[in-house]
């Protein structure tokens, strides 16, 4: 059966499967794919009849070809009941993405490249997890222990230094963002899609992250990958795609104009409760800890550098007034989740009063220091600061989460599973 829909804006009408239930649907994005797409498909059906136990529909996303590709997806979709056609009038991949997904009634929604590139093998564990209720998305890894890959050296290259500038500055904790094999459940596909902009190659890259800070679960599956010598890819053009991609999603995410915090609360797993531990307090014990030994170095450092040009307390004082901002600033992000400029002045001066008492703890401990040994020494200075800041840390975390960050969001709704 095929479906044309001019308008890839709004969402055509759904294709129903076989039976009228249909468990997994696999696009196939396709753009002037005339010669690799009818052997592709049938061998995609054939794997998929042959393995997978339950109802599916494979559905061919046409990007505008100007190819006979149309007409032999037309005629797939005439000969296999279980192939589906739709023709979209502009270009892009996650313009494609977005328009079947959003339209499709199956439980569980995937995509894999026309040259499958990918082992159909790992098909089945990328969706089982779905099915399941274990996870909410699932993506094929290139990079993972256990894959297998065969490509040229560029590429390796280019891939392995995406993923690694993803990691810096999106914090992304996935292995790979482009591998062409993915699956979304439907019921959280239909609450990150629209927020997703990106129509291109990108629109991996801005779901996996949205997805990510909205605290969901995504599964990876090591793949066995074979490179296609004849992908048409246009690296260059990609790659500063991307880049414009990474600078437009970290801009959304440090105004918070993207509702991670509404996500999180609603789509978000509920926190594992442990015995005798606050909720969240070992993640946050640990992002806190990096932070202060970071924060302790920066303030030692900063004291030995203004200690040649005025006194103990002054170097003591502005040295730990330069590194509170930041330290506030970080735990903010880092440590309690709290993005966006909203309450940030407020936060800031909420971290003065804690510094406030932190001066008190090292600035008594370094007037006491001078009255039993007046002639002490930097090094016995540095080892007092470090054990007042040690008890200041200690109260400094005790306020930021009691106090200033303290938790204002509701528990987040048990994820419903998806019955197979």
């Amino acid at each position: 059966m095929s479906l044309d829909t001019a308008d890839p804006a709004v969402f055509p009408a759904p294709v129903p499967g076989p039976g009228g239930h249909v468990v997994l649907d696999v696009v196939v994005p396709v753009y002037n794919e005339e010669r690799d797409l009818e052997p592709s498909v049938r061998r995609l059906h054939a794997h998929l009849r042959g393995s997978f136990p339950y109802p599916f529909r494979i559905t061919i996303a046409d990007n505008a070809s100007v190819d006979a590709t149309p007409r032999i997806a037309a005629a797939l979709a005439e000969e296999i009941p279980e192939v589906a056609a739709v023709r979209l009038e502009l270009k892009g991949r996650g313009r494609a993405l977005r328009s079947v997904w959003g339209a499709s009634d199956a439980q569980v929604l995937a995509y894999c490249d026309v040259d499958l590139s990918t082992d159909l093998a790992a098909l089945l564990p990328l969706v089982a997890p779905l099915l399941s209720g274990h996870s909410d998305l699932a993506i094929g890894t290139r990079l993972g222990r256990g894959s297998r890959v065969v490509r040229g050296a560029r590429r390796e290259f280019i891939s392995r230094c995406y993923n690694l500038l993803l990691r810096g500055t999106l914090a992304a904790g996935f292995s790979d963002a482009q591998c062409g094999f993915k699956a979304i459940r439907r019921d959280v596909a239909a609450r990150l899609l629209p927020l997703v902009e990106d129509t291109g190659w990108f629109f991996d890259t801005e779901l996996l992250v949205l997805a990510e800070r909205a605290g969901l679960r995504i599964h990876e599956v090591p793949v066995d990958w074979v490179d296609d010598p004849d992908s048409r890819v246009d690296i260059v053009a990609t790659a500063k795609a991307d880049l414009r991609g990474i600078v437009r999603v970290g801009r959304a995410l440090a105004s918070g104009r993207l509702p991670v915090s509404e996500l999180r609360a609603s789509l978000g797993r509920a926190p594992l409760e442990v015995p005798g531990v606050p909720l969240g307090m070992t993640g946050q014990l640990a992002r806190f800890a990096a932070i202060g030994v970071a924060s302790t170095l920066a303030n030692l450092l900063l004291y030995v550098l203004l200690r040649g040009m005025m006194g103990a307390i002054a170097a003591n004082i502005l040295a730990l007034l330069l590194t509170t901002f930041a330290n506030t600033a970080a735990n903010r992000r880092l440590t309690f989740g709290v993005r966006g400029r909203a309450g940030a002045g407020r936060h800031q001066f909420q971290g003065l009063v804690v510094f406030g008492l932190g001066l008190v703890l090292t600035t008594g401990a370094l007037a006491l220091l001078g009255s039993p040994a007046p002639g002490a020494g930097r090094s016995t200075e540095l080892a007092v600061i470090v054990l007042a800041n040690a008890v200041a840390t200690v109260l400094r975390f005790v306020l930021f989460r009691s106090w200033i960050f303290r938790a204002r969001r509701p528990a987040a709704d048990p994820v419903p599973e998806i019955s197979a």
